[in-house]
């Protein structure tokens, strides 16, 4: 039996969703029918367009648990409901471990991981009325060493083991999954990775040979919330391209 994604009358709620991955994975459920409603500490010079249709932005921290009630509960006072919530917001500033300051790990944590925790716990309770789903963006470097953005990797790992365990704890009215994000491509990689000669190395170094765009990630998580995955809770799902080549196969007879 064929299975349409189609979220028309359905509502999304996606953090920092105005711009990188955040608004590749806007434009899909844009163009898949949703009313999307996403949120940002600060409002952006331009919101992403689809079909004349845009998302409405709010102006919220994530790591504020306040915030994030009031955000979860405006929208299901207005809307009448909540389907699907994305935690995209995140990031993290390269940082030498060893000097890094105490205030500085506990802004990454904040940001990676607690503010995930805050609104997947805001909106129990809508998803629980609609049966929706919660996405989880999480990293490969959660699974990887993540040298000089260590408490990064460390924060994507709790947002992995967290997946897991609410998943089991809210079934089966919720379902809730992550995915395993590998390098995109966005005008903050362009800054990270260097000239397009740099931004190449670092793409051979990826089977699939390319970075991968928001959009892809979109697609990701437009499936993970849709019927073609009713089945599916807990799980993380890798958009990374396959991954990393084997470093041992530089040195081999036949690579």
């Amino acid at each position: 039996m064929a299975v349409e994604i189609d979220f028309s009358g359905k509502v999304v709620a996606v953090t920092g969703g105005a711009r990188g991955v955040g608004a590749g994975i806007v434009a899909r459920f844009l163009e898949a029918g949703a009313e999307v409603e996403i949120c940002g500490r600060s409002a952006p010079a331009e919101l992403p367009v689809i079909d004349g249709r845009k998302p409405v932005f709010s102006q919220v921290d994530v790591r504020d648990p306040e915030q994030v009630a009031a955000w979860i509960a405006a929208i299901t006072s207005r809307l009448g409901r909540l389907d699907v919530v994305v935690n995209n917001a995140g990031g993290a500033p390269y940082a030498d471990f060893a000097t890094a300051s105490p205030r500085f790990h506990e802004k990454i944590s904040a940001i990676n991981f607690l503010a995930t925790a805050y609104v997947c716990q805001a909106a129990y309770e809508a998803l629980k009325a609609s049966r929706g789903s919660i996405v989880n963006i999480s990293s490969i470097s959660a699974r990887r060493p993540s040298p000089g953005t260590a408490v990064y990797g460390a924060a994507k790992a709790a947002v992995e083991s967290l997946t897991g365990s609410i998943a089991v704890e809210w079934a089966p009215d919720v379902r809730v999954n992550a995915i395993s994000c590998g390098i995109v491509a966005t005008p903050g990689s362009e800054d990270h990775y260097g000239s397009p000669e740099q931004r190449a190395a670092v793409a051979a170094t990826i089977p699939r040979g390319v970075f991968a765009t928001p959009e892809e990630v979109g697609d990701a998580c437009l499936m993970l919330a849709s019927p073609l995955a009713a089945h599916i809770t807990g799980a993380v799902l890798a958009v990374d391209g396959g991954g990393e080549w084997p470093a041992f196969l530089q040195h081999t007879p036949n690579s």
